[in-house]
Parts: C-alpha cells; sequence; structure tokens
C-alpha cells in the first residue's frame, strides 16, 4: 500500500545531487508514491565516461539497503570482499610486518564502481517517470525551487553551495586535510589467497594503503587506496602528469614500503585512462540546514554535510544510511511542513549512526594509542578479538564498545581471555 494517502497530494521534493546519498533518497521516495526531480550537473554518459569518483566499499547492512530496494543490479556480477586483513610493516626491517592477520566478514562487501552504478539508477528513476534537471545549482537556483517545492535536499555541491552550511567546530576537530589520497583502479592483480578481501596495511609515519577486488566499468577490478600523511614520501601526486605515471607512483609506493603486496602487482595495467583520481580535503561535519539569502532553507545531505577521510572506508555506506534515515523522515512526516526542526530531527536520527563512524575515523587519522595497538596485535593470535574489529567495519557502532575506550579495550580483551581459557 502507498504509505501516502490517496486524498492528500504528493509532496514534491527535489534533491540537487545524484550520487550514492541523492540517488538512492530519489529511488526510494519515488517508490512511495512521492513527486521527486532530481538535479544533476552531469549526464549519464558524462559519469560514465568520467573520472572515477570514488572507492565506494559496500558493507553487509548497506548492501541489505539496496536489496530491500531493489536496485542491487551488480550484485551477481560484482566480485565479493569476503573478509579484512591487517598488515603493519616493521619499522627497522625491510619486509618485514609485526602485525599480518585477517578475518572473514560475517557478511560480504561489494564495490561498485560509480560510473556503472549511478548511470543505471539514473536510468531506472527516468523509467519510472522521474524527472533529471542536467544543470549547475548555485544560490539562484535554490532560491526559485524552494518556492516551488515542499523540500529542497542538497546532496552535492561545491563553493557557494556548500557555503550554506555552516561548520560545525565541536564535531569537526581537523581544519586541514590528514591524507593525501590516491586511487587506483587496475586489472592484473594477483588474486588473495584463501579468499577475497580488504587488504589494508598501516605503514607508520607514512600512511596507509588498502586495496580490495570491484566492479568497473571494463569488468572486474581491483581498487588501489592510498592514504599519505601530508609532507610525507606517500603524499607524492603533485607532479603526476599522466595515467602512466600515476601507474608507475602507485607501483612504486608498494616497492618501497609493503613489497608483499607488490608482489601481487608486477603485471599490473589501468582499467582505463579515467580510472586514477588524487586529492584532498579536511573531514569535517556540518550543520544540516541550509539558509538561503531570502530566508528559506534546504537541507544538507551525505558528504555535505558529514565528509569523513576515506581511510575507513564509509563514504558510500554513511550515504545510504543517510538516504534511509532521510527517507523514512520525510514518509513519516506525512502532510505537515518539512521546516528547519524537521530538518534538524531528520539530521540528528542521521547523526545517532554517524556519530560513531566519524568518531572512530578521525581516530584512525591519528597515531594508533597502545590500547588499539594490543587489539590489533591481539587479533593475530585471538580470532573472535579478529572477527569483532573486522565486522565494526559494517556497523561502527560497537567500536565505541570496545575499540575507543582503553579501559572498554582492557575490560574486552581479559574477557575473551577468560573465554579461551574456560
Amino acid at each position: 500500500m502507498n504509505v501516502l494517502s490517496s486524498a492528500a497530494a504528493p509532496r514534491r521534493i527535489m534533491i540537487v545531487g545524484a550520487g550514492q546519498s541523492g540517488l538512492q533518497l530519489a529511488l526510494g521516495l519515488q517508490q512511495q508514491g512521492v513527486q521527486v526531480t532530481l538535479v544533476s550537473n552531469r549526464s549519464a554518459d558524462d559519469i560514465r565516461t568520467g573520472k572515477v569518483m570514488s572507492s565506494q566499499c559496500m558493507f553487509g547492512s548497506s548492501l541489505q539497503i539496496e536489496r530491500t530496494l531493489g536496485i542491487d543490479f551488480w550484485a551477481k556480477g560484482c566480485p565479493p570482499v569476503e573478509g579484512i586483513g591487517l598488515s603493519i610493516p616493521h619499522l627497522e626491517r625491510q619486509g618485514e610486518k609485526i602485525v599480518d592477520w585477517a578475518h572473514r566478514l560475517d557478511r560480504i562487501a561489494q564495490s561498485v564502481d560509480q560510473r556503472v552504478k549511478i548511470p543505471g539508477w539514473m536510468k531506472l528513476f527516468a523509467e519510472r517517470g522521474g524527472e533529471i534537471l542536467f544543470q549547475e545549482a548555485g544560490v539562484a537556483e535554490l532560491e526559485h525551487w524552494t518556492q516551488e517545492q515542499d523540500l529542497v535536499i542538497v546532496a552535492a555541491g561545491k563553493g557557494e553551495i556548500a557555503q550554506l552550511f555552516e561548520r560545525d567546530p565541536e564535531r569537526s576537530p581537523f581544519d586541514k586535510p590528514q591524507r593525501a589520497l590516491a586511487l587506483t583502479y587496475v586489472h592484473g592483480m594477483v588474486p588473495r589467497p584463501a579468499y577475497s578481501a580488504v587488504n589494508f596495511n598501516l605503514i607508520a609515519g607514512v600512511g596507509e594503503y588498502f586495496v580490495f577486488p570491484a566492479l568497473s566499468i571494463t569488468g572486474p577490478c581491483d581498487i588501489m587506496v592510498f592514504e599519505g600523511l601530508p609532507g610525507g614520501p606517500m603524499d607524492c601526486w603533485a607532479e603526476v602528469r599522466t595515467p602512466a605515471e600515476h601507474l608507475a607512483k602507485s607501483k612504486w609506493i608498494l616497492d618501497t614500503f609493503v613489497p608483499w603486496e607488490a608482489e601481487r602487482c608486477r603485471d599490473l595495467r589501468l582499467t582505463d585512462d579515467n580510472g586514477i583520481l588524487a586529492g584532498r580535503f579536511a573531514p569535517t561535519v556540518r550543520r544540516p540546514v541550509g539558509r538561503l539569502p531570502s530566508g528559506r532553507i534546504v537541507l544538507g545531505m551525505g558528504d555535505v554535510v558529514c565528509l569523513n577521510d576515506p581511510i575507513t572506508g564509509q563514504g558510500s555506506n554513511n550515504a545510504a544510511k543517510c538516504a534511509l534515515a532521510y527517507q523514512r523522515a520525510i514518509l513519516a512526516r506525512g502532510t505537515a511542513p518539512f521546516d528547519a526542526a524537521f530538518m534538524q530531527a531528520a539530521f540528528d536520527d542521521y547523526w545517532q549512526y554517524a556519530q560513531h563512524v566519524v568518531n572512530w575515523t578521525n581516530a584512525m587519522l591519528q597515531p594508533p594509542p597502545p590500547h588499539v595497538l594490543e587489539l590489533l596485535g591481539a587479533a593475530g593470535a585471538m580470532p573472535a578479538v579478529a572477527r569483532r574489529i573486522v565486522n565494526g567495519f559494517d556497523d561502527p557502532r560497537d567500536y565505541a564498545d570496545f575499540f575507543m575506550d582503553p579501559d572498554k579495550a582492557a575490560a574486552y580483551l581479559k574477557s575473551e581471555l577468560q573465554a579461551e581459557a574456560a
């Protein structure tokens, strides 16, 4: 049954931004009879033939949201990510590790290149009768749309649009980028033995490297993610000018810092010349209510209001959870106005989940404290600990109960040791 009363006129909602959060919300609302208009500054062909946008590894609960909506079109063709592994190189002995373990996820993860997913979702939205406006959106356009629509949601935007949403200093401890970031989509990587996984390498004083299988426009591939400390040896992308140089720099990092990963990468080739990306940004949480010069308001969503560093692989997962929270809030609103109180409440509901992602991600950008190193080391000998750490990627709320606090970590390890001894 349609959740909207047949006697009530359909709510008119405009979503600016056609990424994971904006399109997922548009499709979810569309299924429920809400009149949704989508705004994108790029067509499906522009996206399909453009540069990669993210690494987008989505874990079990996020994939379930897509399954429930019936929009998981690539589940069978996308390689599974069956586990997560962690390696920490020895600081003094080249090629040796002080930590090296892996554990299976309870539910597989998957990564579908947004150049595949977004055009597919756009096609479905249009086939269902949804309107997509292909244009740039600025403050003037938002002023116009807020007069026509019951609710305008901003799920993408830079410059003047982004400035509508005030930075929340209490939730944003960093005012500058914490990593120099790069992505390299490749074919030809030797598969990981035993089972597929995110191979995460934590390189003290240098940064992080992780890699996992995915589905791109050229078929199954692997995505290499580089997180270099600013000013360090992995902050090395500024002088890279061509796709070939980008691939060569990627291989140099592996040869230099994680030679066990380099062994899998002797015959690498790029998926395509657009399968590369480099940049940096400051992780930022913004207030969800954006006020236009006229005084009218818009609701911020996804990365617009909660932008995390990709070190924990939570970007697309956060976007999916935000879209679900907003969908529920909108449908529960009935015919009541979408005022500032509604907007704040919708975000607050999402923040009950997102705060744990933000706290964990920001902590991972700092040198690991002793209790975290102890947990990571113990996981190599204690499968129960490894399992809990690994599955926290699917539900980061659990980290508050054992990972983020030294006393809770000590109590947890004590309980696991007692369980093993029993």
